[in-house]
């Protein structure tokens, strides 16, 4: 009987083997498959960053000529760094960086500072026209900027201010041509507002009720309670708000005229005057975009896991 039942289950382990190193062949053919096509897609993705990279070592000539051959693609010809010196000989590239990563820094920071407090009044406290004001919020998400740009010039220009005229402090009107208008007009975001409240209101009240019994304040149960558990939303905020903020063109373009305060993106102007260096165009945008693609590229982890997470927890 030990010997019958030891043959059965022989013949049923060899019976198994083929049938499970074929699931296990498939498997890896469609991961293979799977890496192949992400990869193609990668490919195609890429495609015009590579073309910007390669065309900003060439000359305009050589761009020209190149278009429409794989040549386009590769670095050859005439390499130089010609088109990166030329664009620092024709724009303050230093200043327009630093302007941008400044107005970039204050606006994502101060906006989850912001929105986080509102998204936790709109979320966790109790008063009344709470479902009211984030109905607005929300409203004003179908308000293209373009159609209030012209009113908020007008307003931004009627502001108070303080100015440092030969050492003394004055009062003045206006704040164009300043930081704080590239910067405070953007703190407050609606979908950043809106993607905080309903990540906080995933999170269960009742911690805000054990809280409460222990004495905290609101303030306390949001700086100590929510802000803890709610970091993927605050890192989803930053990303999208990052973004935006960096390439801004429009409005800087209307209420900034000093060459000294302009962001990145006003100083691709300078090089569609008369003839078009489309060497240093492509050099300027190489530059403009590395900071882009190495903060993608530090935070691409935490890129990943706060859209995933806010995807589950929204």
């Amino acid at each position: 009987m030990a010997t019958t039942t030891a043959v059965i289950t022989t013949t049923a382990k060899r019976s198994d083997t083929p049938t499970s190193s074929s699931a296990k062949a498939a498997k890896v053919r469609g991961r293979v498959f799977t890496y192949l096509a992400l990869s193609v897609f990668g490919v195609i993705f890429l495609f015009p960053l590579v073309f910007m990279f390669v065309s900003s070592l060439k000359p305009d000539a050589q761009i020209l000529q190149d278009i429409g051959t794989p040549s386009a693609f590769l670095p050859v010809g005439d390499i130089s760094l010609d088109n990166y010196f030329g664009v620092f000989d024709r724009v303050p590239v230093a200043q327009f960086l630093f302007n941008s990563v400044l107005v970039t820094v204050l606006t994502v920071g101060l906006g989850l500072v912001v929105n986080s407090m509102a998204g936790f009044a709109l979320s966790r406290l109790e008063w009344r026209g709470r479902i009211v004001v984030l109905a607005l919020v929300i409203a004003t998400l179908i308000v293209p900027f373009e159609t209030i740009a012209v009113p908020m010039v007008y307003w931004v220009a009627q502001l108070p201010t303080l100015v440092m005229e030969g050492g003394v402090l004055k009062y003045d009107f206006g704040w164009l041509n300043t930081y704080e208008v590239q910067i405070v007009p953007f703190i407050a975001n609606a979908f950043s507002i809106f993607l905080f409240a309903q990540y906080f209101s995933t999170i269960p009240k009742s911690l805000d009720e054990a809280a409460r019994i222990d004495g905290a304040s609101w303030f306390t149960i949001y700086r100590r309670i929510l802000v803890p558990l709610a970091g993927p939303a605050f890192a989803t905020v930053a990303i999208l708000t990052f973004l935006p903020a960096w390439n801004q063109y429009l409005w800087p373009l209307m209420v900034v005229q000093k060459e000294e305060l302009r962001p990145v993106m006003v100083g691709m102007q300078y090089f569609f005057q008369l003839n078009t260096a489309w060497g240093e165009v492509m050099a300027y945008t190489s530059l403009i975009t590395l900071p882009v693609l190495l903060v993608f590229l530090v935070f691409q982890r935490a890129f990943v896991s706060s859209i995933a997470a806010s995807g589950v927890k929204g």
